[in-house]
């Protein structure tokens, strides 16, 4: 059982940045995919960004590359996406997730996650 705390959100002006945190518990966190979710009003959850277990491959949404960057710290089953140059449009709650390795697992898919956190959220004015 994993159990995963987000933090970070907040408001912020369009053109600015924040850095969400995802502490989770346990001592396997550094055997997990983690993964970063949003959902906005009325929307449907999407894929942000992924990191494999290793920390040595990252997946970005075509949405938010070049803006956000995902890293991870195994020492501090810690796992942080700074987000910058913030838009109105990347409002939303932000979540974390953690999901078992597996053959051609598709990091970009919900279903790819076993454990999720409860969300922040993140706002970003005009």
């Amino acid at each position: 059982q994993v159990e995963l705390v987000e933090s970070g959100g907040g408001l912020v002006q369009a053109g600015g940045s924040l850095r969400l945190s995802c502490a989770a518990s346990g001592r396997t966190f550094s055997v997990y995919n983690m993964g970063w979710f949003r959902q906005a009003p009325g929307k449907e959850r999407e894929f942000v960004s992924a990191i494999i277990w290793s920390g040595g491959s990252t997946v970005y949404a075509d949405s938010v590359k070049g803006r956000f960057t995902i890293s991870r710290d195994n020492a501090k089953n810690t796992v942080y996406l700074q987000m910058n140059s913030l838009k109105p449009e990347d409002t939303a709650v932000y979540y974390c997730a953690a999901g078992v390795p597996s053959l051609n697992v598709e990091v970009r898919k919900s279903y790819a996650y076993n454990y999720w956190g409860q969300g922040t959220q993140v706002t970003v004015s005009s």
